[in-house]
């Protein structure tokens, strides 16, 4: 069948989109935006209990990443606002590069600074790494949104952020391992430092998004943010266009997504302390999670975003909540039973690709919630519910082990029980999305049946 001159069939359309250079650009801002996560917090925790440090303490200094739940407090100005010196390259652009510059200098002072320096003066430094790192996910994350064209490639570059961000996350998560293994943990740190010019690369190289610059513009002339009005817009307004977008439902996704990721979170601090205690190499972990891991979490995110377009959002959200649960649950096989290579393995796959699958489905749910105008400030909102609870919670699952561990439980034992709280804990999640889904369909129905009464 011939195609008439000038027309572009459909299909082909849809393929050529993949190579478009921004999608190249979005899965190296991906890996920019996932590198420093782990290393404030459960890398961290590896060289941490490397050193000797208590499991509670450990559990404790995971705390510096609250600030990632902090995003609606500064997001507003970030996004209203241009950085001095940097006004040229745009205002994404512009803020994607200093806080990419603060993240680099603070992994190499960690580098530099080490548990030996003291606990203190290493969380300090771990600190401003995570509110840079935070503090770059939000501009990462409306560039994002604002850029696409359509919501088919808002998909495509929301499959592109999270392979750039799972590939970084293998990288910090095992990559590192391997590393600290032969050359030290501060080398490691470094060469971290290092990699985070891969991130400024990509965004020198990156467009300005266009999509949303009138509406960015006038409201900068109109309602400076210095002013009342324009404060009020600026903090304020994204939320009243959400609820009033969402009505009493915005309540209920709000809930439900901060306790999506709620059994990752908790278990996180101990996930790297518990190989260690367990008598896993750095070697042994670093090269499955390279590996395995790495094949898992890119079949994860590729049924994630297939899921979420053959099956719709909800679907895709319930089933990755259940994998989710199970998944870490069966942490605790090794805890009783010990880990052969192939037991490890085998839950290190299912692991990853359950988060993966999960975390596609969220970060496709949010993004599609957010408004033009209002990008920036709403997913900082949305990104930063769906971990308010399990930042605060899994600062007490070092202290939980602990406690059972010195409570007639062995560490092992005390492990076991601990993975298995971690999944029992996303029941509610799944409950959540049932109940949101059907709500949805509910509203969507009421709307169809009122359009039709009006024709």
């Amino acid at each position: 069948m011939s195609v008439a001159p000038g027309v572009k069939p459909r299909r082909l359309e849809k393929v050529r989109v993949y190579f478009r250079p921004r999608v190249f650009t979005m899965l190296l801002l991906g890996f920019a935006s996932g590198l420093p996560f782990l290393l404030t917090g459960n890398t961290l925790g590896y060289w941490l209990r490397d050193e000797g440090t208590s499991l509670t303490a450990i559990g404790f200094l995971s705390w510096v990443g609250i600030a990632y739940s902090l995003k609606p407090l500064y997001a507003p100005v970030m996004h209203r606002t241009d950085v001095p010196l940097l006004g040229r390259l745009g205002r994404r652009r512009g803020w994607v590069l200093i806080t990419q510059l603060v993240v680099s200098g603070g992994l190499a002072a960690m580098s530099f600074t080490g548990p030996r320096g003291g606990l203190a003066v290493l969380g300090a430094y771990a600190l401003v790494v995570a509110f840079a790192s935070s503090a770059q996910d939000i501009v990462i994350d409306a560039w994002r949104i604002e850029v696409a064209d359509d919501p088919d490639e808002l998909g495509l570059l929301s499959s592109a952020y999270q392979f750039g961000y799972r590939i970084a996350i293998v990288v910090s998560d095992s990559v590192i391992l391997i590393s600290a293994g032969h050359i030290g943990w501060p080398v490691a740190y470094g060469l971290m430092a290092l990699l985070m010019t891969i991130g400024i690369l990509a965004t020198l190289i990156a467009t300005e998004p266009k999509r949303a610059e009138a509406s960015r513009t006038s409201r900068d002339v109109e309602m400076p943010l210095w002013t009342r009005r324009g404060f009020f817009d600026a903090v304020v307004g994204p939320f009243i266009a959400f609820l009033k977008t969402y009505g009493w439902m915005a309540l209920l996704m709000l809930v439900t997504i901060s306790l999506y990721r709620l059994p990752d979170f908790f278990r996180g601090p101990m996930l790297n302390p518990f190989y260690r205690d367990l008598g896993l190499s750095k070697d042994t972990v670093g090269g499955f999670r390279a590996s395995v891991g790495l094949a898992s979490i890119f079949l994860g995110i590729a049924a994630g975003g297939l899921s979420s377009a053959r099956f719709g959002y909800f679907k895709t959200l319930i089933a990755g909540a259940v994998m989710q649960a199970a998944g870490i649950a069966a942490f605790a096989i090794m805890a009783y039973y010990g880990a052969n290579i192939f037991t490890f393995g085998s839950i290190m796959a299912a692991d990853d690709f359950a988060i993966s699958f999960a975390g596609v489905a969220l970060v496709t749910y949010m993004s599609s919630l957010t408004t033009i105008g209002y990008t920036a400030t709403q997913y900082a909102l949305l990104s930063s519910t769906y971990a308010y609870l399990g930042k605060i919670l899994k600062g007490t699952s070092g202290a939980l082990v602990d406690y059972l561990s010195q409570n007639g439980h062995t560490l092992m034992s005390a492990y076991g029980i601990f993975f298995l709280i971690s999944g029992a804990i996303g029941i509610p999640g799944v409950i959540l999305c049932v109940i949101l889904a059907r709500a949805q369909s509910g509203r969507r129905q009421e709307k169809q049946s009122l359009q039709t009464e009006k024709a």
